[in-house]
C-alpha cells in the first residue's frame, strides 16, 4: 500500500527522539514527548520509539486506545503545530483485536498506519497482539518511507526493496543486551536495500527491568553510520541527501538482480 503525503524536495531532515519512557503511563509520556518536540525546528519527519506512550507492555487489554483516542489526537496536534510528519508506535484496539501499530501523521489528513508483522514471541507479544497483514510504503516530501517495528528488523524478506522505497524507519524497544545485533542488522538492511535506514530506540529501564541503551542512528545506503546517538537522552537530526542516493542506485543497480517472490501471510 502506498500513501501520498507532502510536496517533493531533494533534502529531507529526519529528527530522532531518543529518551526514556514512563511505564504504562500514556498521560505522562504524552507530556514528556510534547515538551521534547518543542525543540524541533525545520524538520520533515520526527520519529518516536516503539510503544512510546506505554513502554513495551503486554497489558494490551487495559492500555489499548482507539484511532480516535488521546494519543493519536496528540500526535495529530503535535504534527500540525510543528509542521512535520510525526510517527511512532502505540497500542491500538480495533475489531476486537490489539495491534502494535505504527502511526504516521502530518496533522493535515488521516493518519497512515502499519501493524507490526513479526511479534516478539519471547516476550509473549504473540499472545497479546495480532500480527499485521500488509506492508506499507508512505510517500512524503519526495521520499518513499517503509515503516517497520523492532523485531521486524530480523526478517529481511519483509523489507525487500524492489524500487519501492528510499527509507526504512525502524521504531523499537530493543534491549541493551542485543545492541550489537541492532546496529549490525540496521546496516545490513540499508546495504541490501540500497536505501537510508533510521532506527529509533529508547533508553532507560522498563517495568520488567529490561535495560535499553538507545543506539538510535541514521545509516546510509552503503551502510555508513551517519548519526549515532549512543545512550544519550536527546533529540538529534540529520539531512538525507536524496539525489546522491538515487545516483548511487543508478550506478550500482543491485535491485535489477534481486530475486522476485510473493509473501505468504
Amino acid at each position: 500500500m502506498s500513501i501520498d503525503a507532502r510536496a517533493n524536495k531533494e533534502m529531507l531532515r529526519v529528527s530522532l527522539v531518543q529518551t526514556s519512557v514512563a511505564w504504562e503511563s500514556p498521560t505522562a509520556n504524552r507530556a514528556h514527548f510534547d515538551a521534547l518536540l518543542k525543540d524541533v525546528t525545520e524538520s520533515d519527519i520526527v520519529v518516536l520509539p516503539e510503544m512510546f506512550s506505554t513502554g513495551f507492555s503486554m497489558a494490551s487489554s487495559s492500555l489499548a486506545e482507539t484511532m480516535e483516542g488521546a494519543t493519536v489526537n496528540w500526535m495529530q496536534d503535535a504534527a500540525g503545530r510543528g509542521g512535520f510528519a510525526l510517527c511512532g508506535s502505540i497500542i491500538i484496539s480495533e475489531d476486537e483485536q490489539y495491534f502494535n501499530r505504527f502511526v504516521w501523521t502530518t496533522g493535515q489528513s488521516a493518519a497512515v498506519t502499519y501493524d507490526k508483522r513479526h511479534l516478539f514471541r519471547m516476550a509473549g507479544e504473540t499472545r497479546y497482539y495480532s500480527p499485521g497483514q500488509e506492508r506499507v510504503v508512505i510517500a512524503s516530501s519526495g521520499i518513499r518511507v517503509c515503516p517497520q517495528i523492532c523485531y521486524d528488523l530480523r526478517f529481511p524478506a519483509w523489507s525487500r526493496n524492489l524500487e519501492a522505497f528510499d527509507l526504512l524507519v525502524y521504531v523499537a524497544n530493543w534491549p541493551a543486551s542485543r545492541s550489537a545485533q541492532w546496529r549490525t542488522l540496521l546496516q545490513a538492511r540499508a546495504i541490501e536495500n540500497a536505501c537510508y535506514a533510521v532506527g529509533v530506540n529508547r533508553i532507560g529501564v522498563d517495568g520488567n527491568d529490561v535495560e535499553y541503551s538507545g543506539d538510535s542512528c541514521v545509516i546510509d545506503y552503503q551502510g555508513k553510520i551517519l548519526l549515532d546517538m549512543t545512550d544519550s537522552d536527546a533529540l538529534a537530526s540529520w539531512d538525507l541527501d536524496l539525489p546522491t542516493m538515487r545516483q548511487y542506485r543508478e550506478d550500482f543497480p543491485v535491485h535489477l538482480d534481486a530475486d522476485r517472490f510473493h509473501f505468504e501471510m
